[in-house]
């Protein structure tokens, strides 16, 4: 395999990853990309927002704990402002807005004196855009988002889940239940993978699929609510559930 450029990169200045640490260069770079593409405007300022996991998407070379700990690098370094403007309660995906005043006052405070790096940065609208940088979207559970070079919708992880849920309870829910979606994106946004829906789902069936007074509650309003991670933790029955067929297709 070719490891030399022949793809769309991700771009950074070495100025700014000395002011702020390599990592954090390259994701305050992709939020300014999308913040110069965002039509959020709250309370005076630009806005994106996203989970982790679909963050982590865009930087598919880190893990899911790597980015996470970037995100809170630029928080508490006060370079990456957050709020929650999400309607619904229960959707805790984060909103972000760089803070360019901050920013510009640490590169003026840097060593290496590059006029590049933020002096067109007025909250993310002045500077032309002539990068080849490819993108994801950013995404909540308010809206099926796009991918904004292809055009083609960012699938999150339900027909995989509920294929699964169905094949293990022996149930038929659908994939497209707008109540199922909204239970799989929250727990998604708080950090929870496939494997950890698969895994509950696992250890419900073996508790509750033979036992006549729990096997109706084998759905997904009560595996995927607020007691997600509880039954995450909980020891698997003695009696195993079915195996999962290999081969198996979602």
């Amino acid at each position: 395999m070719n490891l030399l450029i022949e793809e769309p990169p991700l771009q950074v200045l070495p100025s700014l990853a000395k002011s702020i640490g390599l990592n954090e260069a390259i994701v305050i770079q992709q939020i300014h990309y999308w913040l110069r593409k965002s039509n959020n405007a709250k309370d005076g300022h630009k806005w994106i927002y996203n989970s982790m996991t679909n963050w982590q998407k865009q930087f598919s070379f880190w893990s899911l704990p790597t980015v996470k700990r970037v995100f809170r690098s630029l928080e508490n370094q006060g370079l990456l402002i957050t709020a929650n403007y999400n309607k619904a309660g229960f959707d805790k995906t984060k909103w972000y807005r760089i803070n360019y005043e901050k920013l510009q006052h640490m590169s003026q405070r840097s060593d290496q004196n590059d006029p590049t790096m933020v002096s067109n940065w007025t909250d993310g609208s002045d500077q032309n855009d002539t990068t080849n940088t490819k993108r994801l979207p950013e995404t909540t559970t308010e809206t099926t988002t796009k991918d904004i070079l292809s055009g083609k919708p960012d699938h999150a992880p339900y027909q995989e889940i509920m294929n699964y849920f169905n094949q293990q309870a022996g149930t038929s829910y659908r994939a497209s239940s707008k109540a199922t979606q909204r239970l799989i994106n929250a727990r998604t946004n708080e950090g929870f993978t496939v494997d950890d829906f698969k895994k509950v789902i696992d250890i419900k069936v073996a508790n509750w699929k033979d036992d006549p007074k729990m096997s109706k509650y084998l759905r997904p309003a009560t595996l995927f609510g607020t007691k997600f991670e509880s039954y995450l933790n909980e020891p698997m029955s003695a009696k195993q559930p079915p195996k999962r067929a290999k081969g198996y297709l979602f």
